[in-house]
């Protein structure tokens, strides 16, 4: 059972279940909710994650991370399988589901609230009950659908977009997410307060207030894009969130992601140093 001791305050709550992620090489820890938390502790944020977690394999960094689970026999387990036509992804497993019930009173007042989901784990209705915070939302998880245990993943439809759009404070998607439909991100966009779709290498669209800018990040060498929407989707509320501009959150977020996919899985998880090199923009 995770945290024992007393619950302190908290400046960025995570709500998304953590991951088992099957890899060639064996399971690893994976999810929106560790590396966006990650990312948040790096910057600097008190930070706590709401989740469903078996403890299958270590937590590693995340010891640092006070973490509330709602007990399951199984973490939800993901598979993700490379072929010459593009990944197919497999899920194992899917845990407990995450509810506003389950969310420590302590940590109910956070500044920023992250509804991070996976697997359709994150009750929808969580958008609308934090009316102090700038609540952001990564949708990935609620546009997903899959039949039974070793179900593979496909694209679903999304009912609650739209109410959803319209009570966060922002949304961070991947155009991957949409299948590249400019049509449907128009239609999200105009129910959006603010809407960031990231395009991988072609960095980050922000549609804001009736306008839309293209952020695009330094060139770099890849070797590994896992995590890094969720990393960059972090650092943009973070960044949003003390500055209220969502035109320097995105360009900050970006060099942040860039750093991000130079290193393998959560050692891609900014340094203090990278952070603050970071900050500094260049005119």
């Amino acid at each position: 059972m995770f945290n024992l001791a007393p619950l302190e305050p908290i400046d960025y709550l995570l709500i998304g279940h953590l991951t088992r992620d099957l890899t060639p090489v064996g399971p690893r820890l994976g999810g929106t909710a560790a590396y966006a938390s990650l990312t948040a502790y790096a910057l600097g944020l008190r930070v706590g994650i709401v989740t469903s977690w078996a403890a299958e394999v270590p937590l590693g960094e995340l010891r640092s991370i006070p973490i509330i689970s709602y007990p399951t026999d199984h973490s939800t387990t993901f598979e993700n399988i490379y072929t010459a036509e593009g990944r197919i992804q497999i899920i194992h497993h899917v845990a407990a589901p995450l509810d506003y019930h389950i969310i420590p009173e302590p940590w109910r007042q956070a500044p920023i609230v992250h509804l991070g989901p996976v697997a359709r784990e994150v009750e929808p209705t969580l958008v609308r009950r934090f009316p102090t915070s700038l609540v952001g939302i990564t949708p990935q998880g609620w546009m997903r659908t899959w039949e039974g245990s070793g179900g593979r993943v496909s694209a679903a439809e999304w009912p609650e977009a739209s109410f959803m759009l319209g009570q966060a404070g922002a949304a961070v998607l991947s155009i991957e997410d949409v299948a590249g439909d400019e049509d449907h991100i128009e239609e999200m966009a105009s129910a959006s307060r603010i809407l960031v779709i990231t395009e991988g290498a072609a960095g980050a669209r922000v549609f804001w207030n009736g306008d839309v800018r293209r952020f695009r990040p330094p060139i770099v060498s890849e070797v590994d894009s896992t995590g890094a929407g969720d990393i960059f989707a972090a650092a943009f509320f973070s960044r949003m969130y003390s500055t209220r501009d969502p035109w320097e959150a995105a360009r900050f977020a970006n060099q942040i992601a860039a750093i991000s996919v130079t290193r393998s899985g959560v050692t891609g998880i900014p340094t203090p140093a990278e952070v603050q090199e970071c900050l500094f923009e260049v005119l």
